[in-house]
């Protein structure tokens, strides 16, 4: 499997991502995992998301990402970014859903997640390493 660029992981082994909404940036980390390296090999990536609940968005991946050594389920932060393995969803967290059976936490956001937590109808997004 091809991990990040090793001038793009940081310190703390985690890789620098930005998602770009309306010409407005969010930048976020993707930590060392086997669902986050799974994404980093599919980037840069312009998803379709739409809002779940009013706490999250969410976007279909044009594939499934492993889910090697990860726990059953877990309950993401608000920020957080997530996989839900049995839609293949990328998730984007800015309310609190819960713990759920399939969700992988694979990263966090560095910026002000407001670009895309306003977006009130579908939307696109592109996803790429930064750096």
């Amino acid at each position: 499997m091809t991990t990040a660029p090793a001038d793009s992981t940081t310190r703390d082994g985690s890789t620098p991502i930005r998602v770009t909404v309306n010409d407005q940036v969010v930048t976020g980390v993707l930590w060392d995992n086997s669902t986050s390296r799974s994404l980093i090999d599919q980037l840069p990536l312009r998803l379709t998301f739409k809002d779940l609940n009013r706490v999250e968005k969410i976007g279909r991946l044009p594939r499934p990402l492993s889910m090697a050594g990860m726990p059953e389920g877990d309950d993401p932060e608000p920020n957080e970014i997530g996989y839900y393995a049995p839609s293949g969803d990328l998730v984007l967290y800015y309310g609190d859903v819960g713990y759920w059976p399939g969700i992988a936490r694979i990263g966090q956001f560095t910026s002000d997640l407001y670009p895309i937590q306003q977006q009130d109808e579908d939307f696109t997004a592109t996803i790429e390493l930064d750096g």
